[in-house]
């Protein structure tokens, strides 16, 4: 059984309650990484966790949700390895997968209501990764990683 990691902020956890069901009853087993409460809290101390494991190679995906998914989606992208996709439709839940092997998919809790999300998690979960010219593409990124572990 595949584990997906899932975590918010306080504007993204009802919406992370969700979709945690939504996944347990595709089958896949769900890491919630928090946040549990509605109280406010900093969406980089959910996140980071989430990209670590992605970034790192423990697991393979991740589900991120805050306000509107853009701070989520700026910290994932600063860990090696992440390709976190902010998505607000299903047509670029499945891009995200088909043309950038996103391994994070991002929400907007305040954007997208419970079904758009359901929708656009199957939509990126469905979508196999269609290489070719993408690879191409993905591998120019991962030369920028590189270059930037050798400055710093």
């Amino acid at each position: 059984m595949e584990t997906i990691a899932i975590a918010s902020d306080h504007a993204g956890r009802e919406l992370k309650e969700d979709i945690k069901t939504f996944l347990k009853d595709r089958g896949f087993d769900v890491l919630d990484m928090g946040t549990n409460g509605n109280e406010s809290v900093d969406y980089p101390d959910y996140g980071i966790p989430v990209a670590e494991k992605v970034s790192g190679g423990e697991l393979e995906k991740g589900v991120l949700i805050c306000g509107t998914g853009i701070g989520m989606s700026i910290v994932a992208n600063k860990f090696p390895n992440v390709r976190a996709a902010l998505v607000n439709d299903v047509y670029s839940a499945r891009m995200a997968k088909e043309h950038n092997d996103a391994n994070i998919l991002v929400i907007g809790g305040r954007i997208a209501g419970k079904g758009l999300a359901r929708e656009m998690i199957r939509e990126w979960l469905e979508a196999k990764f269609e290489g070719g010219r993408h690879q191409k593409r993905l591998d120019k990124i991962k030369e920028i990683e590189k270059g930037m572990k050798q400055k710093f």
